[in-house]
């Protein structure tokens, strides 16, 4: 389905014709089907999604304000990050994911306690390739911050993640990431099962460190 086969509305709300573009970019560029780099021109996009021009202005007027497209070469283009823009992220990460996890220890039910036990068994029992395992992993995450009852601490964490999706490759390719993540995932959901909110921020806020260090050697290897 094409974004033009969507009801659409009139104006910048969710149902309009610019939203609607603004999502299938923004899920492309989450996916890596728009990787960095790639250049955005205005003609393409709507031949792709088969919409006039004006609403992917408004589109990539939005994407640019995000900081996930740039200027380049006189056109648009998906950011590429460097290594200090990297580091800024997971700094920031350490400390959102770190906030969440501390939320969830004092704020999730029953159930969302239940839930993010199952999610971990999944991946500590999961076989796959590594961009599997970051799938596995995004759902882990996601259990954290819906056990955080915290719209504002969600946005913010889904600005970020939007933002790492523009590093190429996945930390789970680096030997031995996976394996460590497990041990990991099985601290924080530790904590936050018994209500300990220190201890969950401490364990969440050592992953995030650790899948920084895996960042750093996918960064210097890539040179």
């Amino acid at each position: 389905m094409t974004a033009s086969d969507q009801p659409v509305e009139r104006g910048r709300g969710a149902g309009s014709r610019g939203s609607q573009v603004y999502r299938a970019l923004l899920e492309r560029i989450r996916c890596g089907e728009l990787e960095p780099g790639t250049r955005m021109r205005e003609e393409d996009v709507a031949k792709l999604l088969d919409v006039s021009r004006t609403p992917v202005r408004e589109a990539l007027g939005r994407l640019q304000a995000r900081g996930l497209i740039e200027n380049a070469n006189g056109g648009l283009a998906i950011v590429k990050l460097n290594r200090p823009q990297a580091m800024e992220l997971y700094a920031m990460r350490a400390n959102l994911e770190g906030a969440a996890a501390r939320f969830a220890a004092e704020n999730a039910s029953a159930g969302e306690v239940a839930g993010l036990k199952h999610v971990c068994g999944l991946f500590s029992n999961y076989q796959g390739n590594a961009t599997d395992f970051a799938k596995v992993n995004k759902v882990f995450h996601e259990a954290i911050y819906e056990a955080t009852h915290n719209r504002y601490l969600i946005k913010m964490l889904e600005d970020l993640n939007d933002s790492l999706a523009l590093l190429r490759d996945t930390t789970f390719s680096v030997p031995g990431r996976a394996e460590a993540a497990k041990i990991e995932h099985e601290n924080i959901y530790k904590a936050i099962e018994k209500g300990n909110a220190d201890q969950a921020e401490q364990a969440a806020r050592l992953h995030i460190d650790n899948a920084r260090n895996a960042r750093l050697q996918l960064l210097f290897a890539i040179d």
